[in-house]
């Protein structure tokens, strides 16, 4: 997966998770990074009047957060800092990833969150909604997981509807990148209405990861690991905190069915998960397509 990764920057400990997240993938992956602080544009000065002396003050401040922040990545990976101005960071965020043909935009955690688990802030929201780029939330402690860790695995979360396929696709192109086993999370048992007969659910469950490995593996070169786990709970989050998660490994997801085309929208399932996920969660818009994964 040569190509670069957005991250958005702030000086905060969710910047900073986001920071160390991003390296992590870029140096696992062979991909650079992009740090990217935004700016209110100029029509936003409502607040603070027109003042050329404060926009620069405003600028070299996030200018010496870049640097501080360009001083904690390893001196083997690429990486460049950017000042942007747009209506809203994450306007700004997806603007640069479209520019530089960003595989990712990596963000952190809103402050206040448990270790180890999410709290959507206004950026990342605002992502679901607006990016035609996969959005890798970074929870809450990420930044103390070393970037020499790697990407010890890739677990993709399927259910049954439609768009399986680019999240697979997706999956496979970074575990393929990174060298990583590749896991596939059979959801459809979850599917199920609930009190559905037990051996049903088992047996859709079996009859979906047995279809799901069979479309990974025509895509994995030989050599990559794949297997296949059937989560199954009374709900979303029994089912998620069951299966066992790698520290430092990558769950992805796809948007919601509802989503506009090529865009993201956090659907009701991946919005439980993310309650009790204590790994990083990347989402990636349901009609992204060929033309995107791997790029």
């Amino acid at each position: 997966m040569s190509g670069r990764i957005v991250v958005g920057y702030t000086a905060t400990e969710g910047g900073a998770d986001a920071l160390t997240l991003g390296a992590r993938i870029a140096a696992a992956s062979g991909a650079a990074l992009d740090l990217v602080i935004v700016l209110p544009s100029d029509d936003r000065s409502v607040i603070t009047p027109p003042d050329a002396g404060y926009d620069r003050h405003l600028r070299e401040t996030a200018r010496g957060w870049l640097d501080a922040a360009a001083g904690l990545i390893p001196d083997t990976l690429g990486h460049r800092s950017h000042v942007r101005y747009a209506e809203s960071f994450a306007e700004g965020l997806v603007a640069a990833a479209n520019e530089f043909s960003a595989t990712h935009i990596v963000v952190g955690a809103a402050n206040g969150g448990l270790r180890g688990r999410h709290r959507l802030g206004t950026v990342a929201n605002e992502l679901m909604h607006y990016s035609d780029v996969p959005v890798v939330l970074a929870p809450e402690g990420a930044r103390e997981i070393p970037v020499d860790a790697g990407v010890p695995r890739v677990t993709a979360a399927l259910g049954t509807r439609e768009g399986g396929d680019v999240l697979v696709a997706e999956a496979v192109a970074l575990a393929v990148a990174a060298g990583a086993p590749l896991r596939l999370l059979s959801l459809a048992a979850l599917d199920l209405p609930r009190g559905a007969d037990p051996a049903l659910i088992r047996r859709t469950g079996r009859s979906h990861a047995g279809s799901v490995l069979g479309a990974a593996q025509s895509e994995l070169p030989p050599d990559v690991e794949v297997e296949v786990s059937v989560a199954t709970g009374t709900d979303i989050q029994q089912a998620v905190q069951q299966v066992d998660w790698l520290p430092a490994e990558m769950a992805m997801v796809g948007s919601s069915r509802l989503a506009q085309p090529r865009r993201l929208f956090l659907g009701s399932t991946a919005a439980k998960m993310l309650h009790v996920l204590p790994v990083p969660m990347i989402v990636v818009p349901r009609t992204r397509g060929a033309e995107g994964a791997g790029r």
